[in-house]
């Protein structure tokens, strides 16, 4: 982890992803997650208020390990009652397949490297039928809208670490195997479509992994 990163991002992010509509979207995927949970990309740890004791067994994945502090506080008061967290990359997760009832990504699957590995993976260490609960920014319908963030997306990388403004998740949910049981695809409120622009839904994994 760089200082940049450190101390002055991951604030920055923390508080800018922080706010109510952020907020709502955090309940809306998280809150019908139950038995066991795995979050990858778990960052600051936004998501706990919002897990319910339904979830038996919450694992909490992150390759950085950021503002442990707020982390522990956000940790301490979340309902989930057992939970664990694991330093490492989700391109290759730790877990035998067919872990996990329930997997959630919010703003994250736009800065892993390699996210089509991170996505085969997560349907690997889903149960059969498990769900998966995202919400993600991505590539714009608006072919002028999904221009510029193709043009910007190089200094997008550079200043926020690796984070993409032109993923299309949706695509790349569904060449996961994962199939989309649920999508709304509104911009955030309030924010720039160049960044704003959401995949909120829920997937299934349609059967028993392979491999």
């Amino acid at each position: 982890m760089s200082l940049y990163q450190d101390y002055c991002l991951a604030p920055l992010q923390d508080w800018a992803l922080s706010g109510a509509a952020v907020g709502q979207l955090r309940q809306r995927v998280v809150e019908p997650a139950a038995g066991r949970v795995l979050e990858i990309g778990f960052g600051t740890g936004l998501n706990l208020p919002f897990y319910r004791s339904a979830v038996t067994s919450l694992t909490l994945l992150d390759s950085e390990r950021l503002l442990p502090a707020r982390v522990k506080r956000r940790m301490d008061a979340c309902r989930a009652r057992h939970i664990v967290t694991v330093q490492t990359t989700a391109e290759r997760l730790p877990f035998e397949s067919a872990t996990f009832d329930c997997a959630v990504s919010t703003f994250t699957l736009c800065t892993i490297p390699d996210v089509a590995a991170a996505l085969a993976e997560l349907r690997r260490v889903l149960k059969p039928d498990g769900h998966f609960y995202f919400a993600e920014h991505g590539r714009s319908d608006s072919r002028s809208i999904a221009r510029w963030q193709d043009r910007l997306n190089p200094l997008q990388k550079w200043w926020a670490c690796g984070c993409h403004l032109n993923r299309p998740i949706e695509r790349l949910v569904r060449e996961a195997g994962l199939g989309i049981t649920a999508l709304d695809r509104a911009p955030l409120a309030g924010v720039p479509r160049l960044i704003g622009e959401m995949y909120v839904g829920e997937a299934r994994c349609p059967n028993f992994p392979t491999s």
